[in-house]
């Protein structure tokens, strides 16, 4: 190896090394892709479809991609996360129902993460009551918030992330897979008859509302020097490979969801919701696969409900013209009432299936919201200056953002409907 070559040896060295350091916030977006809502959506998916719906992982994945790249392009350029954007871009009056909404939405994803986590601790102990389990969740996720910087907030939530990656890949040694038809499956649009609400609750569960928020506040806040143009522009390079990475990582694990349903249940159970699949999973492929499924659900439930709750931390303290710091009042009491209010709510509805029905249909609503301000502000060149929107980036969006919108409205009227 001449000199030469081992120059680009070291600079591609170099290069990854310093792509570890910008990697974390991708994936801490990653875990709202995979929370208790989206393991619901894809367990009925598996069980009740068997392999066709894999392609609506594949397609929700995308869009993903594109949103949370966007919003994360507005925190690097501007310094500011969307919460912060929206209260100094926004006019008053409206800047204030959008982020109050963008709280609200926060609550009831974190009612649905707390319930998951709640649901998992009871699967491994079952005289424990839902409730309880709840309390304990809130105290477990407002402990880690209240004590923990970012760092060492992204370090937990990664390695939940990878223990859940690891219970699926565990998982799928124990079932048979075609993976040929699997494949196929990624790539191919089927529709299966009485496969639409399904389908919309796999789309639905996907992009949320508190990930938008969450993802411009964390990539903003690892900014070392904003009015430095070569800094700017290779954070924007690492953030889209951070993106796709941890992307890549919801997608592997929904898709390992789906898979498993698949393999296990389909043509054997009709299994809707995730205590019956935990139930059946012991008798059909063997007791641990049933714990592993319950520990890696109680991982998803615990590192989720920290992200709904410091989405709705940083939302609440922009309200009040304050950047995120958890050690400042207003964002302490962000959280505190976004985790204590969703616990309330499991208290109030009691309904595990209900609380979860609730909470999609509200998130559903405020949704468009949140996608139709962050565009708005992202393609505003007094916002974002030379880095705002392209016109066919524009388009995209407003495409993306249109078909996210209304499979919402769908999911929203069906929910309705189920609850009438």
């Amino acid at each position: 190896m001449d000199l030469f070559d081992r120059f680009r040896t070291h600079a591609r060295r170099r290069e990854a090394f310093t792509f570890l350091r910008y990697l974390g916030p991708g994936l801490l977006v990653t875990v709202g892709f995979i929370d208790p809502g989206n393991w619901a959506a894809n367990i009925a998916a598996g069980a009740l479809h068997g392999y066709a719906l894999l392609w609506v992982i594949t397609l929700g994945t995308l869009i993903l991609v594109f949103l949370q790249h966007n919003v994360a392009h507005l925190g690097i350029a501007t310094g500011l996360c969307l919460s912060e954007a929206t209260a100094r871009y926004v006019r008053p009056a409206p800047a204030r129902f959008i982020l109050g909404t963008a709280v609200l939405a926060s609550v009831f994803t974190a009612l649905a993460e707390i319930l998951g986590a709640a649901i998992g601790l009871r699967m491994l102990f079952p005289r424990l009551p839902l409730q309880g389990a709840a309390v304990l969740v809130m105290a477990f996720v407002l402990v880690m918030l209240f004590t923990n910087s970012y760092p060492k907030l992204e370090k937990w939530i990664i390695a939940f992330v990878s223990v859940i990656g690891l219970a699926f890949l565990y998982e799928l040694v124990l079932v048979h897979v075609p993976w040929g038809k699997v494949a196929v499956s990624w790539i191919r649009p089927e529709f299966p008859p009485g496969s639409m609400l399904i389908i919309m609750s796999v789309l639905g569960a996907v992009v949320m509302p508190h990930n938008l928020f969450l993802h411009s506040e964390i990539i903003q806040s690892r900014q070392w020097n904003l009015a430095d143009e070569k800094v700017i522009r290779r954070q924007l390079k690492f953030e889209f490979t951070d993106t796709l990475f941890s992307m890549g990582v919801g997608w592997a694990i929904n898709s390992a969801m789906v898979i498993i349903a698949a393999a296990a249940f389909f043509g054997k159970a009709a299994i809707t919701e995730i205590e019956q699949a935990h139930d059946m999973l012991g008798p059909l492929v063997g007791g641990t696969a049933a714990f592993v499924f319950a520990f890696a659900l109680i991982l998803a439930g615990l590192s989720s409900s920290m992200t709904a709750g410091m989405a709705g931390s940083t939302v609440f303290a922009a309200i009040f013209g304050e950047t995120y710091d958890i050690k400042d009042l207003h964002s302490r009491i962000g959280a505190g009432l976004t985790l204590v209010a969703a616990t309330a709510g499991i208290f109030l509805i009691g309904d595990p299936f209900k609380a979860l029905l609730l909470s999609q249909m509200l998130l559903s609503v405020q949704l468009p919201i949140t996608i139709i301000t962050q565009i708005r502000l992202t393609s505003s060149s007094v916002v974002m200056g030379k880095y705002a929107n392209s016109r066919p980036l524009r388009v995209v969006l407003w495409v993306v953002a249109a078909v996210v919108i209304a499979l919402n409205l769908m999911l929203f009227r069906s929910i309705i409907l189920s609850i009438i």
